[in-house]
This record gives structure tokens, sequence and C-alpha cells, in this order.
């Protein structure tokens, strides 16, 4: 029997409204749990990992497909990879119990959606999206999903853990 594929549960919400804190108590509360988390944040613009002018970057420049960095206790790689997003989080972090990922909320992922009501938007992104799993808020919205607190991680743990974690 192969094995099954890890979770991806993306982290959305619109700016400043806090998908990165939440994220932040969300992995201390399922690693504290003794889960292994992976997480993947989305980068709209493209990034640049390396300094221009350091070695790696030396290699990247002149052709090298793939360049890792290693270190006693860290890698890091910069590889061409036009896979989808998806294929590429399954592929670069197994090993993992459960993959967090912030942002990709066009992507056909389960989202669990962070809305703050003093973040200055009138309404969430994601009411009618079939992919929402579950609603963080201290707003009145309550889409038909499970609707936890801001501050309710222990809550969102347990709905994780019983839902992604636990098959």
């Amino acid at each position: 029997m192969p094995d099954r594929q890890t979770d991806i549960i993306t982290i959305v919400g619109k700016s400043d409204s806090g998908k990165t804190t939440l994220l932040e108590k969300l992995i201390a509360e399922l690693t504290r749990r003794g889960y292994r988390i992976g997480t993947v944040k989305h980068a709209h613009h493209g990034f640049d990992m390396d300094t221009e002018g350091k070695d790696s970057w030396r290699h990247k420049k002149a052709g090298a497909h793939s360049v890792l960095v290693i270190t006693d206790d860290k890698i890091a790689m910069l590889k061409d990879d036009r896979t989808s997003y998806i294929e590429k989080m399954q592929t670069y972090l197994s090993g993992v119990d459960i993959i967090l990922a912030e942002g990709f909320k066009g992507q056909k992922l389960p989202k669990i959606e962070i809305f703050r009501m003093n973040s200055g938007h009138k309404e969430p992104l994601s009411m009618q999206d079939d992919t929402l799993i579950a609603f963080v808020t201290d707003s009145a919205f309550r889409p038909d999903v499970p609707v936890f607190g801001l501050e309710d991680i222990g809550g969102l743990a347990d709905f994780i853990e019983e839902n992604h974690l636990r098959k």
C-alpha cells in the first residue's frame, strides 16, 4: 500500500489579518503535541535567497540547475522547478506530518481563513469558497464551517488533529 500524501492546509486572509501570527501559534501548539510541521510561505513576486556575488549566486548565474548550500545544521536549495505549488510542497517537505502554507488562496487546497474586525477590511475572502475548512475571527461572520476565536489555538489544533493528522 503506498504512503498517503501529506495533508496541506493553507492559512489565508487579507493583508495584515494576522496570518503569520496565527501560523506561529499553530506551529508551536502542534509541535508541542509531538507533530513534525513543514511550512511554506508564498512569495508573490519571486525572490532571490542569495546575495549577488556570493559563490552560490555565481553557480546559479553560471547555469547550474540546482545549488545546495550546506552548513552543519541547515541546508538551503536554489533549484529551477516549474512544477505546481502543490507538487513542490509535497516533494520538498517530505518527512513531516502536515504542511501548513501561508497564502496560496488561489490553490484548490483546504483553507483556514483568519479575519479580524480591526484589520481595515470589510469582509472575508473565502465565505463562498468550497475549500474553506475553518474560520478564525473576532467578527460576527459565520461561514458554514467550524469557527474559532483568535486565541483558540488549542481548539484549532484539535480540529486539525481530528481531521488531518489522525487517519
